[in-house]
């Protein structure tokens, strides 16, 4: 009995000049949190601090601070899957949050 080839996710490859193939990585996604009315600085802080891995207080802080002066702060960059997640759960707490983008 033959074994069935075990699958496994990993970059496509695409075709370059000279028959080569390069590796082009699956994107990334931004989380985005915009600057709104209602949601207070320690609201927005402490849901970064509770959502998004490897958070500290300071760059929690930091993030909210750009929210409020800069309109918005990208607070992750990573694989779709999980800034969609992320996305989601921030959204959850009533953040106000851009669509999710490429980077």
């Amino acid at each position: 009995m033959t074994k069935a080839p075990t699958l496994t996710s990993s970059p496509t490859l695409a075709p370059v000049k000279s028959g080569q193939t390069t590796r082009d990585p699956y994107p990334n996604f931004k989380v985005i949190v915009l600057n709104d009315d209602f949601n207070t600085f320690e609201h927005v802080s402490s849901c970064l601090l509770k959502y998004i891995p490897g958070m500290t207080p300071d760059y929690a802080w930091d993030l909210t601070n750009q929210v409020h002066h800069e309109g918005q702060a990208i607070v992750w960059v990573g694989p779709q899957e999980q800034a969609e997640l992320y996305h989601m759960q921030l959204g959850r707490e009533n953040l106000t949050m851009a669509p999710l983008e490429a980077a």
